[in-house]
Formats: C-alpha cells, structure tokens, sequence
C-alpha cells in the first residue's frame, strides 16, 4: 500500500516537470494560473505609448534652438595655466577656466582680464573639441577685458549688438562653460541695469544684471538678445558665500568693450581720462568735523603737477591732519560735482571718467572754502599721470 503511495507522489511529480518542461507558455499560465488558496493570478501587458513622430517645438523653443545654433561655435573655452609659490612646497602650479567668444578670423578672442591673470601659459579650446596655444593681445585690468589671439582655420565670430538701448525684462541667453562644462546654454531676463563694482574692484558702468544662470567658469562668456546678438560680458555673480548662481549675474556692456577694444587697436592700450588728484571720499560725519559746507564730496589732496586739475587751477590740501590713524592733507577745495552728476565719493568720479576720452573738457563743480564755484577743466591721460 505505502508503495502504491510513493509510486502515485513520484508519477505526480515527475508529470507536472514534464507538462512545465515542455508545454508552450501560454498553455502552461493557462494550467497554472490558480495560485495559492484557489486565487487566480493574472499578467497584464505592458502597453507603452510613443510619439508617432518628431515632437513639434513650439515659438520660443525654436527661438532658443537657433540662438543656440547661431553663436555656440562662436564660444570657446580658455584654461590658465599660472605658478604659485608655497611657502612648504615651493612652486605648485595652478589651473583656472573660463569662457571667452571669437570676434574675427582673424583669430581674435575677447574675455575677462580675471580668467587669464597672472597665466604664464593660456590654451583656448574651440567648439570643435580643438585646442590652440593663445597669446595675449592686449589687457585691461580696469574694466576687466582682456583680447587675445590664436592662429586657428574655419573661425566663426559672433555679432555684436548695440547695448545702449537693452531694457529692463528683455530675454537674454548665457553661453559658456561653468564648471568646465561646455557649450552650456542658460536664459533669463534683464533684472536691471546698474552700476557696481567689477572682481578688480574697479566700477563697471550701465552693468546688465540677469538671473539667467552664470556659475564659475562663465566669466567671459557672451551675454546675447533673442537675435543671438552679444550684448555683454558675463563677468561676474552674487553668490551670498556659494560658489553658485544665485539668480544675480553681472555683465560688462558691450559698448564697453566696443571702446576698450578700440583703444587697444589704435594705441596698444586703454586711453583712460585723469583729473590728475589724489583725493579722498568725505562722508557726512567727516564733513561735519572738518566744518565743510557739503556733506559729501570729494576732498582734492594734492594735485599731479601738470596734469589737468593742475592747469584748471583747482587746489590740493596745504595742512596735514589724521583721520584715525592716517595722515591726511586737508584745505584743498571739495569736489561735489562733475558735469551736473553728484559726485560723493572716488568711484563716482571712475564713473564720469568712463563717459569721457582724454582731451575732453567737464565742467567741474566745487568748493573753496565756503564758496562754490564752476571750474572748466581739460581731462588728460592717466597713463602720462602714472608714468
């Protein structure tokens, strides 16, 4: 009896690995899709749907795309390559990217003074993946622009536009390559258009701020309308302490650059105009000390002997005193305007000299002793004042 049972188990057994083993498929879900307790188990087919054709782009997505196509070929990517002394390990070399656009064939590269300080070797690599050893044109410090050259075929050079007339709310496009990632692509708008101080620390007039996307490696790169235009330099951004966007991007205006770039094809270097001073920023609590008859200003030290403040017969200090622990000169006349424009401290006064070209002539506004006066006044070249 016991082998009739074992015999019946190992028929059973061995029948249903021959039914799985060798039925089809759909026979086999079909005898086993009982489950356990009597519970039917079903298999649902996947069903996917896909596009029956190219996905259609809408105005602005077209508009992007050809901004895109128009000027990517026209941003390349500049590493620095620099030495820096260490105290425990001597010379340690140091890297730095940035982004910079071709202006001709010709093989001439604008970008930011700050991507290639200090660099002893400086490499651009272009859209094509290729790279070419670049040397520098001419630099300024100042508005933070650089121009350099490379010796490369098949240039594509961008078009620049008129950065006069940008307005508050126009779309813009970032083009560069943050964080070493190239041919990156960001938009936004025009947030406003202000003066601020640039990475050298110098004043950087009619400044487009933007909240399209700019992070390190951006610097250089071209700021465009929605006609792939450039309308600036990306140069910089407000980061709170991150070393991210932040939605606040600055750009240096093209005209800016349309000037600098002259300058440096005409004369090898930036014609910047002087007053030909040394002075200092008067606030209101000094102002009240000193017994001046403005609240701000600024206070005309001493003169550069020869220079245009010189000629115009504006007077420097005659009588030392401290401010704190510093020595100044006081008694000189206080300069509180300059063609109309208040002028409150030294970086109002970078700010008209940026309007201006040596040889223009300002009406300069200020005080002597209590009495104001109207002074017409030659600007010279601060590179005479220095040299």
């Amino acid at each position: 009896m016991r082998l009739r049972r074992l015999l019946l188990v190992v028929l059973l057994v061995g029948g249903f690995w021959w039914v799985t083993s060798h039925f089809p498929d759909h026979l086999v879900d079909a005898v086993g899709g009982l489950g356990l307790h009597g519970t039917s188990v079903t298999r649902s087919p996947l069903e996917l749907t896909e596009a029956q054709a190219a996905p259609a782009f809408d105005a602005e997505e077209q508009n992007n795309i050809v901004v895109y196509k128009k000027t990517v070929d026209s941003v390349v990517n500049i590493t620095s390559r620099s030495v820096s002394f260490n105290f425990f390990y001597g010379e340690v070399p140091q890297e730095g990217q940035g982004s910079g656009f071709i202006l001709d064939r010709a093989g001439h590269v604008l970008t930011n003074f700050h991507v290639i300080a200090d660099a002893n070797r400086i490499e651009v690599k272009t859209h094509d993946k290729h790279t070419y050893k670049a040397t520098i044109v001419a630099s300024d410090k100042v508005h933070d622009l650089a121009l350099l050259q490379i010796n490369a075929p098949n240039l594509q050079p961008v078009t620049l536009a008129d950065s006069t007339s940008l307005m508050v709310g126009q779309k813009v496009y970032a083009i560069g390559n943050p964080f070493g990632l190239s041919g990156t692509m960001t938009r936004g708008i025009i947030s406003s258009i202000r003066s601020v101080r640039g990475p050298q620390g110098s004043p950087i007039e009619d400044a487009i701020q933007t909240d399209a996307a700019i992070n390190p490696g951006n610097s250089g790169g071209p700021l465009l309308n929605s006609r792939g235009e450039v309308i600036g330099i990306n140069t910089m951004i407000a980061t709170g302490g991150a070393e991210q966007s932040s939605g606040i991007g600055f750009a240096i205006p093209i005209n800016t650059a349309k000037a600098v770039l002259n300058d440096f094809m005409r004369y090898g270097r930036v014609r910047r105009p002087s007053l030909g001073i040394t002075s200092l920023a008067i606030g209101p609590d000094v102002a009240e000390q000193m017994g001046l008859p403005a609240v701000s200003g600024v206070l005309v030290e001493k003169v550069v002997q020869g220079g245009a403040a010189d000629r115009a017969g504006i007077r420097g200090g005659n009588e030392e005193a401290y401010l704190g622990n510093m020595s100044i000169l006081i008694g000189g006349d206080l300069i509180v305007g300059i063609d109309g424009r208040e002028i409150q401290d030294t970086s109002d006064i970078g700010a008209v000299m940026e309007k201006h070209q040596p040889g223009d002539t300002v009406s300069v506004t200020l005080y002597r002793g209590r009495r104001k006066m109207e002074v017409r006044l030659q600007l010279g070249d601060a590179h005479d004042m220095n040299a």
